[in-house]
């Protein structure tokens, strides 16, 4: 089997939770919650932690991904609720994102079940390192802005939407892969390396960073390698990941909520000064060739051949507005009514400034302002990274790649 674009890690089965904010506020008058208590990084050991974790991340307002010490804890949670199914993980949503622009592409899973044969589309093939089907969903939670909670005494309202992750997940934890990537990936002109961040025993993610090395060095001359970050479920081997990762692809891409985590530090991503100072300390942090950053408010390419990916990071941003306006289903006409909006003044002004102090080595595109009633918040930065690689593959030839 070969491939021109390969997508790995690991794909996901999610539990999509219609959201209930009376649910949520009577569970945490249940459990006797009170706001003094609410910790978004607290172990989820049962629902009461759990319905501390995610009201912890609606008073912050920021997404995140959690570990769940059992996946009874989530089946029982996500019963409360109304629920639907769909197909998760980076990998998997960025091919979907790509199919809607008739790109196709491999993805590489580490577990089977019917769910994903139903749901993956014609045109995304697959590899699979499971020797039998399991499920094990991921809960997701998506929130909107102006939700209204009560926690004892005081109040929540939410400021953005946002989504959170809760997994129990033991074939992503192990993430065990195919041989037939040895085969597949020297042949592939875009490969994506994402899904470390479910590990949790450090001998396996060195064993698992070592053999993705060396497939990064079996890249042929002129193909492009990406990494994904993503929010830890053991935060110390964060920096690992990035050390290994860093110096082996040509693309290393983030979003905010993993910018703001690694600085720190949360500023305002349309304050110009604010925005360099963290893009000099984040550079030194990740000495990568090319950063990527994907914000709310812009995304941008960083490096000696950012403006080679000015185009994908346009793409990234019309993919991953597209599907928050238009969630599941999204149409390569969608994308078309997308791509036809003005970017907002500031933004575009701002985007300037940016290139105007970094010179050729960056390339900032201003994101788009969205209106709808029920925005999609679930896989915006994996619909992120299908955008970009569409874009990528739709513009370049096998003579003329960057990187």
């Amino acid at each position: 089997m070969s491939a021109s674009i390969v997508l790995g890690l690991g794909g996901t089965v999610d539990y999509e939770l219609a959201w209930d904010a009376r649910v949520l506020g009577s569970l945490a008058s249940h459990h006797g919650i009170v706001a003094s208590e609410l910790d978004a990084a607290i172990p989820v050991v049962d629902e009461r932690s759990l319905v501390v974790s995610i009201l912890g991340y609606l008073r912050d307002g920021v997404g995140g991904e959690r570990f769940v010490a059992s996946p009874e804890i989530l089946d029982a949670f996500a019963a409360r609720f109304d629920t639907r199914v769909t197909l998760g993980g980076t990998c998997v949503r960025a091919a979907i994102a790509m199919r809607s622009l008739g790109v196709e592409s491999l993805v590489h899973l580490v577990s089977i079940d019917d769910h994903v044969r139903r749901l993956l589309p014609d045109g995304v093939s697959y590899v699979s390192s499971a020797d039998a089907d399991s499920t094990d969903p991921h809960l997701i939670v998506q929130y909107p802005a102006g939700a209204t909670i009560r926690v004892g005494d005081a109040e929540i309202v939410t400021e953005h939407p946002n989504r959170l992750i809760y997994v129990n997940d033991k074939p992503n934890r192990e993430l065990v892969l195919s041989d037939e990537l040895d085969a597949i990936v020297p042949d592939a002109r875009v490969f994506l390396v994402s899904g470390f961040n479910t590990i949790q025993d450090p001998a396996l993610l060195e064993d698992r960073l070592r053999h993705i090395e060396r497939l990064l060095g079996s890249v042929p001359a002129g193909g492009v390698s990406i990494f994904e970050d993503a929010g830890y479920h053991e935060p110390a081997f964060s920096l690992r990941a990035r050390e290994a990762m860093a110096p082996a692809v040509g693309v290393y891409s983030l979003n905010e909520d993993e910018l703001f985590a690694y600085l720190g530090r949360r500023f305002d991503l349309l304050d110009a000064d604010a925005v360099e100072r963290a893009l000099h300390d984040i550079a030194a942090l990740i000495p990568a060739r090319c950063l990527v950053v994907h914000t709310k408010h812009w995304a941008l390419a960083l490096g000696e051949r950012a403006q080679e990916f000015a185009e994908a990071v346009r793409g990234g941003i019309l993919m991953a507005s597209t599907r928050y306006l238009v969630g599941d289903g999204q149409t390569a006409e969608d994308y078309a009514r997308t791509a036809a909006m003005d970017p907002p003044e500031r933004g575009v002004a701002l985007a300037r400034e940016l290139e105007r102090r970094f010179g050729a080595r960056l390339a900032c595109r201003p994101a788009l302002v969205l209106t709808t009633p029920e925005p999609t918040t679930i896989g915006l930065g994996d619909t992120f990274v299908g955008g970009f690689i569409a874009a990528l593959a739709m513009a370049i030839t096998t003579e003329n790649l960057p990187m």
